[in-house]
């Protein structure tokens, strides 16, 4: 595949894993690929924690059932209903976890060009995410983003320390296939807006709500 196609193709990913094993190479060559993006400050303020094990991911599945819960419970009608029928996450039916953290003090006391901008470093994790999520593309597996999460629960539950911030867990595997459209566009839930709609000149262009 191009790197256009890469792009496109990529999905966030819940019910469709094999729960098929990821080769240790493949692992290997998506982490680095991860580890190889850019950072402000040269700082790397990312780490990657591989979980394996059943419990761990059942421990967290359950958390992320209730939080689901909770979320369900704000919506109303129509809302709820299209809500109900989108699968979240994809936690036991993937072959791995990879949560990925931010770590602030890393490169301090001067991390050279986040003076002025404070959320810099955690912009930087985002990318070393997308990054792995192009290159698992790349080498045929599915990535899903588990959003339903408390931090001071994962903290608690892999050990991280209080200062560091884990920023995403993500699921990752063989899949059967990549859908040709995102699950919440696929459901109702919203649809990709063209990119006229976001798209100004010169200065901020001020539209409608959407």
């Amino acid at each position: 595949m191009s790197f256009y196609d890469v792009l496109h193709r990529r999905r966030d990913t819940r019910g469709e894993f094999t729960g098929a094993p990821i080769p240790d190479d493949v692992l290997r060559r998506v982490l680095t690929a991860a580890h190889a993006a850019p950072s402000v400050g040269l700082s790397q303020p990312w780490d990657f924690i591989v979980v394996r094990d059943r419990d761990t991911r059942r421990a967290f599945r359950d958390h992320v059932q209730a939080e689901r819960s909770v979320f369900a419970t704000e919506l109303d009608g129509e809302r709820a209903e299209t809500f109900a029928r989108i699968k979240v996450e994809g936690i036991m039916e993937s072959s791995l976890g990879i949560v990925v953290t931010y770590d602030p003090e890393r490169g301090s006391p001067a991390v050279l060009g986040r003076h002025a901008i404070a959320d810099a470093g955690l912009y930087s994790v985002c990318l070393a995410i997308q990054n792995l999520w192009l290159a698992a593309t790349a080498e045929g597996l599915g990535v899903g983003w588990v959003s339903f999460y408390r931090e001071d629960e994962l903290r608690r539950l892999l050990d991280i320390p209080a200062t560091v911030r884990p920023v995403a867990w993500l699921c990752v595997g063989p899949v059967a296939c990549l859908p040709d459209t995102p699950d919440l566009e696929r459901h109702g839930w919203r649809n990709r807006l063209p990119l006229d709609d976001v798209l100004h000149q010169e200065r901020y262009t001020r539209r409608p709500s959407r």
